[in-house]
């Protein structure tokens, strides 16, 4: 499935989450991260975002059958682009 992941975690643990979420999905913009899981990794990174997260914290995670499915607009500069691999 096709996930985009917002976060908002207090400042000391930004790092951490942006690390966790990273080793998932692509970075594309400030606490923003999308790309494709299956159904046990999306699992696994909720339980593991869980332990970083604190009381006020939130994560939001939209999820699509396919990335085709979801019409992409870009304004302005585009900070990461998913294109890329290295």
């Amino acid at each position: 499935m096709y996930i985009i992941l917002v976060y908002d975690v207090g400042e000391k643990r930004v790092g951490k989450m942006l690390k966790l979420c990273r080793r998932y999905l692509s970075w594309i913009q400030n606490s923003v991260l999308e790309g494709e899981l299956t159904e046990v990794q999306l699992k696994q990174l909720k339980a593991e975002a869980k332990d970083i997260m604190h009381k006020g914290d939130s994560l939001i995670i939209f999820s699509s059958r396919n990335e085709r499915w979801l019409e992409k607009e870009v304004i302005g500069e585009e900070k990461a682009s998913t294109d890329q691999f290295l």
